[in-house]
């Protein structure tokens, strides 16, 4: 009897746990008074510092109330709450991931093509703003120790040529077989292969290269743990990985609602270079800051970006 009770509780919780987005209403995704402003943040140290950026710069220029909708899955969670009126601001957005992955566009390394296509596309398909950039591009990239760096000359990614073929390297479980900007394209452009690749979970990638378990990892150029190990981004000198802009977005019926909205997220347009938003992330990764904390902090320093755009 205990053994089927726990069969079926277990099966209840799978059942709950799979339950579709917009199928259901869960905590803090159901709907709000109209004066308070719904935020999605995904599951990451940057999505969740931008959410209380937006949060505290909303709160310091109008009386309207916030709620953060915070630690969800992905990118295509975090979408369908705003398409389906469960959230009305995305935290961050990177139109280089959306363009494939949200709009099923072929693949683009034009930055200027790829923001324009999201940009148009968000806005007629579904009628969300996709705001500038505000600054940083999160992107892939090769990195090494400083002292491996030096004692093999290493700049660029073609410098590690001469010595892949005996490298052993870390990657994050999807790039081996993307399609586009994964290894498959990245050994035809760069011409080389590395001697071992290793796919793993991307937590590990920067505990593995600073064990001396790999030699160099594929990374992410705004990830704190960069500044927290001390590790040299490789230039990507065939500009190989498209630049992914960082920006938020806006349901349009929010916008109209609340037009001050647009002036506010505007003033963060241009705001947060790639070394500020690794700082911030160190903050958090390393120094185990709280987001809120490190984002309150952020804008008291800048003045809620009193000369931003607006």
């Amino acid at each position: 009897m205990l053994k089927k009770l726990r069969k079926w509780l277990a099966g209840f919780l799978v059942a709950v746990v799979l339950l579709p987005l917009g199928g259901c209403a869960l905590p803090g995704l159901a709907g709000s008074g109209n004066n308070t402003v719904r935020i999605a943040s995904q599951n990451t140290t940057e999505q969740q510092i931008m959410a209380y950026v937006i949060a505290g710069m909303i709160g310091h220029y109008t009386n309207l109330q916030t709620t953060i909708i915070n630690n969800l899955g992905s990118g295509n969670v975090s979408f369908n709450a705003l398409k389906n009126n469960q959230a009305d601001i995305s935290s961050i957005r990177f139109n280089g991931t959306d363009l494939t992955t949200i709009l099923n566009e072929k693949f683009q390394r034009d930055p200027a093509k790829v923001n324009k296509i999201v940009v148009n596309e968000f806005q007629k398909r579904y009628q969300m703003t996709y705001f500038k950039s505000y600054g940083f591009a999160d992107t892939y990239a090769w990195m090494v120790k400083p002292a491996f760096a030096k004692k093999h000359h290493l700049k660029t990614v073609s410098d590690l040529k001469k010595l892949a073929p005996k490298m052993k390297v870390g990657i994050d479980q999807i790039w081996q077989n993307r399609q586009g900007d994964g290894y498959p394209a990245f050994q035809k452009t760069y011409g080389y292969s590395f001697g071992t690749v290793l796919p793993m979970q991307t937590g590990l990638l920067y505990d593995a290269l600073s064990a001396d378990k790999m030699d160099a990892i594929l990374g992410y150029s705004t990830d704190g743990r960069v500044a927290s190990y001390n590790l040299k981004l490789l230039k990507d000198d065939k500009n190989f990985f498209p630049p992914y802009d960082g920006s938020a977005v806006a349901t349009d019926a929010i916008l109209k609602e609340h037009p001050q909205l647009r002036s506010v997220l505007n003033r963060l347009v241009g705001k947060i270079s790639l070394r500020t938003m690794q700082e911030l992330n160190y903050q958090v990764d390393d120094q185990l800051e709280e987001p809120q904390t490190v984002a309150n902090n952020f804008l008291k320093k800048n003045h809620y970006f009193e000369g931003g755009n607006q």
